[in-house]
């Protein structure tokens, strides 16, 4: 997946049959769907892919616990079959996590076993394993750091855990290898339309250069997610509001926390939201909120009421408490919720689900959803665009399709920090090998090494710092301020990579502090 070949077949493509707005979950899920069924497909990104909502998730591909609880019964099965598909289309990034819930009170055991024994009926034969009641003494074997006053017993459970950004790389990387061309940097500036006031196509401006190109096509899909409502005033004589954003912040704290292999889910907090403390790429996270936010942003930034919600929650269920000093990072994602049809409703009761608008003009947008159903939303999309008449009929192909990387997940080793990379582990390594220099850390703190920043910039796109140790190395969510340490070295590596000087340099390094601060809390930034 190289830059310079997708900006040529941009220039060398005179229609397209799919043109794509919006690179996360659902626009990249999209561009494969389309791609795969053999329709000629094209998606620009105005930043990086996954740079929004995409990359700032729980890190789970699971049905919805607390879906079920409010009696979304569809919503719950269709999420639980699409993780079954993902953890087998994606083997090497979707990793089966047990869950344990501590019962304070004497019904909860018993509650939670029930309502458990539903979720893994809905998985059926996608079942990542069976939920069971387990003791008090087995609750504190598997969470040994939990709080041990007052406890009763646990329910243990399974789900899906994996990496958000790293998946969406790799669904970009699929859709490319089945003929799409994809761009990041690329943004719609102009909507193009026709004597009937039908949509045509789109103007596009390339962030880099300032070129401005003119992409005609026939089906024309809006996957921007929370930025939706800026692409309908484009399209929109009359505004309206189509999505509305509630952001979710997660705390990271190091593995000491929350020892052992287990994660932690805390079905009700003071506040009746789902709490949980994931393992992940050596930490642990611990998330979220569900706040309505007013406006949408490209770096939504923790409120210090969330903040404080996620630590005094993770204080109460943790007998080692974390304080505000071990937070190694902080990160805020919006969700893009349909907007409900009555003011005011609170973001607990608006639906989860996908919901496909086609507009007076032709324009089909997305809104709502999850990244567990990104392929059944993108299976939607298109089919959506075949009933509307704009696509012949051909059939969705992505129900077994292997994403870039799949690779069983017996023959991976989880303990070497490149399993993400699955099937192109041993492309890394031979970069290792032909380089001494590549075998350098990007920080010595950290595992990373200059072989993978290498890979990002040559054949995944990576354009900037951000790029790389936010979205393709993970360093910029698990450690903010070794981040912030590594960005020199990877803003003049990426210089040398693709010809920029001095100053592009200066002015890289300046722009990702600006971004990183927003990843620590405001006494340590």
């Amino acid at each position: 997946m190289k830059h310079s070949e997708q900006l040529l077949k941009l220039k060398s493509t005179e229609k397209w049959d799919v043109i794509i707005i919006g690179g996360g979950a659902s626009g990249l899920g999209t561009a494969l769907d389309a791609a795969s069924r053999g329709y000629k497909t094209i998606l620009v990104e105005a930043v990086d892919f996954a740079k929004g909502t995409s990359s700032r998730s729980t890190k789970l591909v699971h049905g919805g616990v607390r879906y079920l609880e409010q009696g979304d019964i569809h919503l719950v099965r269709e999420a639980l079959k699409e993780r079954g598909l993902m953890s087998k289309n994606a083997g090497h990034l979707i990793k089966n996590q047990s869950f344990v819930i501590p019962n304070y009170t004497w019904w909860g055991g018993s509650f939670y076993t029930i309502g458990l024994k539903i979720y893994d009926i809905l998985a059926g034969r996608l079942s990542l394993g069976a939920s069971k009641y387990i003791s008090k003494k087995k609750t504190i074997e598997m969470l040994p750091n939990v709080e041990e006053n007052g406890l009763v017993s646990g329910v243990i459970y399974h789900d899906g855990q994996f990496d958000d950004s790293r998946l969406a790389i790799n669904i970009a990387q699929t859709a490319v290898e089945k003929g799409a061309c994809l761009l990041n940097y690329m943004k719609v500036v102009h909507l193009l339309k026709d004597d009937n006031n039908q949509i045509i196509g789109v103007e596009v401006q390339d962030h880099e250069k300032g070129d401005k190109y003119i992409l005609k096509g026939a089906a024309i899909i809006n996957a921007t997610g929370v930025f939706t409502n800026a692409i309908m005033k484009l399209n929109d004589t009359v505004y309206k509001k189509y999505i509305v954003p509630s952001q979710g912040i997660h705390l990271v704290f190091d593995r000491s926390f929350l020892p052992g292999d287990h994660a932690l889910m805390i079905p009700k907090t003071s506040d009746g939201r789902v709490l949980f403390a994931v393992p992940w790429h050596n930490r642990i996270v611990v998330g979220t909120t569900d706040t309505l936010i007013k406006k949408q942003s490209l770096e939504p930034v923790a409120l210090e009421s969330e903040i404080a919600f996620v630590l005094e929650t993770a204080q109460r269920f943790l007998a080692k408490k974390p304080t505000r000093a071990d937070v190694l990072s902080v990160f805020a994602g919006l969700r893009p919720l349909a907007a409900p049809k009555e003011e005011g409703k609170s973001t607990k009761e608006v639906s989860r689900s996908h919901k496909i608008i086609v507009s007076e003009t032709g324009l089909i947008t997305i809104t709502g959803g999850k990244w567990t159903t990104y392929r059944k939303i993108a299976e939607d999309i298109i089919n959506k665009a075949i009933h509307t008449g704009k696509l012949p009929k051909k059939p969705c192909v992505t129900e077994h399709l292997a994403i870039h990387g799949n690779k069983a997940t017996t023959t991976l080793d989880r303990e070497n920090h490149l399993y993400i990379y699955g099937s192109d582990i041993h492309n890394i390594t031979e970069l290792q090998e032909n380089n001494a220099e590549l075998k350098e850390k990007v920080h010595p703190d950290h595992e990373f090494t200059m072989a993978e920043v290498i890979w990002a910039i040559r054949y995944e796109m990576a354009r900037t710092v951000d790029d790389i140790l936010a979205r393709r190395v993970r360093l910029l969510f698990l450690d903010a301020r070794a981040a912030i340490q590594s960005s020199e070295k990877v803003a003049r590596l990426l210089a040398k990579e693709l010809g920029h000087n001095e100053a592009w340099v200066n002015k890289e390094i300046l722009n990702f502090r600006k971004i990183a601060k927003g990843f620590l809390l405001p006494e340590f930034q």
